[in-house]
C-alpha cells in the first residue's frame, strides 16, 4: 500500500468547519480521517500539509513506524497542534489499511468487544442556546430546557450532558469564562450563577424524568475553588459525572476527594505521557480520550494504561459523522469503556456530506462491519459547501 498523496479537504459546518485528511494509495484506495481546527487548534492543516510529503512512496500499512518517524521529526514541539496533525495522519492510514485488507478498522485494534456502544446526548440544550440559527427549536428559557429533556427520553437515549447557563430578560446564554464568555479571567463563580445552574439542571431532570443519567460539563470555566463551590451547591443532585478540565492533576485529585462526585477529565490531553500524571494522582474516575486528536492507535495505548490504573475511558466526540464512526471503532475495541459522547443536534446538511450516517438505535451506536471506518466524506458535497470565512468569529461553541 504505497502512499501516493496526502491532502486536506474542508467544508462549511455552520458555526464551524469540518476538516478531513484524504490519503491516497498508488492502487487508488483512499483513507480518510476527520480532524478539527475550531476547538482551540488553529494551524492543524498547515502541520498536516507540511508532514504529508514525508509519507509519499512509503508503505502506508506500517502506520506505527510512520507515526514514530513523524514524531521524531517534530519532537521539539510534540503535542498541541503538531500532535493533532500526527493523529489525523495516523487515522487516515488506519482507514486505508483496513480498506486494503477488506476489514473494519476495529479488526486492526484487536477486534470488537461489543456490537453496540451506549451514547450520551452531548451539548443537550447547549447548541440550541448558543447557536439557535442552526439548531431548532431555539431555547431561550427553562421551558425549552424541560422540553429538550423530554425529547432525550422520547427518542430512546438514556443519558445527556449539558453545560452552565444564565437566564434573564427572555434570553439564555452560556456561562463560559474559561473561553472568554464572559471575559472574567479569574473564572470566579458567583451565587447567581450557582442558582441558575441548579435551576437549569432541575428543569432538565423534570423534563427527562428520573431514569435518564445527567452529566455536567464544567470545561475550563473555574479555578479549583469554583469547582468545589459548584460541587457543594449540587451535593444533593444526582449526577452521572462532573467533567472538569484543569492542567493541574493534583488540583483535580483534591477536587475529586472533596467533591464526592465521579470526575471525568483529560479530553484536551495529547500523548500517553500527558495522561500519566492524572492516573498517578488518582485524579479521575473516567479519562476522556480524544481519538481524533491523538489518533485511534495511540488512543488504544492510553486506554490500556488507564485500565492498568482501574480507570475507564470515554471518547471525546463532538465533530462530524466521520469522527463519530472513528470513535465507534475505538469504543468497540477497548475493554474499559464507560460511555460515548455524540451530538444529536446536527446542522441541516450533515447527512449530505458523508456516505453513511452513524447507525443509532435506542441511544446506542451499532458498530459498523463495513471496511474502514464505515463512512467517508462525499467530495462533491464538500465542494458544494465551501468554507465560510464569515463564521470565523463564532468557532468556539
Amino acid at each position: 500500500m504505497k502512499v501516493e498523496s496526502v491532502e486536506t479537504r474542508h467544508c462549511d459546518a455552520g458555526w464551524r468547519e469540518y476538516h478531513f485528511v484524504k490519503l491516497t494509495a498508488a492502487d487508488g484506495v483512499a483513507g480518510w480521517s476527520e480532524y478539527d481546527e475550531d476547538f482551540g487548534s488553529p494551524g492543524v492543516t498547515a502541520a498536516i500539509e507540511y508532514l504529508g510529503p514525508r509519507l509519499v512512496g512509503q508503505d502506508g500499512s506500517d502506520h506505527e513506524r510512520i507515526y514514530a518517524e513523524l514524531f521524531c521529526a517534530t519532537r521539539p514541539s510534540a503535542g498541541g497542534v503538531v500532535g493533532q496533525a500526527l493523529g489525523a495522519i495516523e487515522n487516515a492510514l488506519l482507514d486505508a489499511k483496513a480498506k486494503t485488507l477488506g476489514v473494519p478498522c476495529y479488526a486492526l485494534l484487536g477486534g470488537k468487544l461489543r456490537d453496540r456502544v451506549r451514547l450520551y446526548w452531548s451539548h443537550c440544550a447547549t447548541w440550541r442556546i448558543n447557536h439557535p440559527e442552526f439548531y431548532k427549536p431555539a431555547i431561550t428559557s427553562l421551558d425549552g430546557v424541560r422540553s429538550i429533556g423530554g425529547e432525550v427520553r422520547d427518542v430512546g437515549f438514556t443519558a445527556l450532558k449539558t453545560n452552565v447557563f444564565e437566564y434573564g430578560d427572555g434570553t439564555a446564554r452560556g456561562w463560559r469564562p474559561g473561553f472568554g464568555t464572559p471575559f472574567e479571567p479569574g473564572r470566579n463563580v458567583e451565587r447567581s450563577t450557582l442558582r441558575q445552574l441548579r435551576a437549569h439542571l432541575e428543569a432538565l431532570r423534570e423534563g427527562a424524568g428520573p431514569e435518564i443519567d445527567i452529566l455536567l460539563d464544567l470545561n475550563f470555566n473555574c479555578a479549583t475553588e469554583g469547582y468545589l463551590k459548584i460541587l457543594r451547591e449540587l451535593a444533593d443532585f444526582e449526577l452521572f459525572w462532573v467533567e472538569i478540565d484543569t492542567r493541574n492533576p493534583r488540583a483535580l485529585a483534591h477536587i475529586r476527594q472533596q467533591g464526592g462526585r465521579p470526575i471525568s477529565s483529560c479530553e484536551t490531553l495529547i500523548g500517553l505521557r500527558s495522561f500519566l500524571p492524572y492516573f498517578e494522582s488518582e485524579a479521575v474516575d473516567v479519562a476522556i480520550i480524544d481519538a481524533v486528536w491523538n489518533g485511534v492507535w495511540q488512543s488504544l495505548k492510553i486506554a490500556a494504561c488507564a485500565d492498568a490504573y482501574e480507570v475507564n475511558v470515554a471518547p471525546h466526540n463532538f465533530y462530524g459523522h466521520l469522527a463519530t464512526m472513528m470513535n465507534a471503532h475505538f469504543a468497540a475495541a477497548v475493554p474499559n469503556l464507560r460511555i460515548m459522547e455524540i451530538d444529536v443536534d446536527r446542522i441541516p446538511w450533515d447527512s449530505e456530506l458523508f456516505t453513511c450516517e452513524p447507525p443509532i438505535e435506542n441511544g446506542h451506536l451499532v458498530v459498523p462491519d463495513s471496511p474502514g471506518w464505515g463512512t467517508e466524506p462525499d467530495e462533491r458535497a464538500l465542494a458544494a459547501r465551501p468554507r465560510n470565512p464569515s463564521q470565523a468569529a463564532r468557532r468556539f461553541g
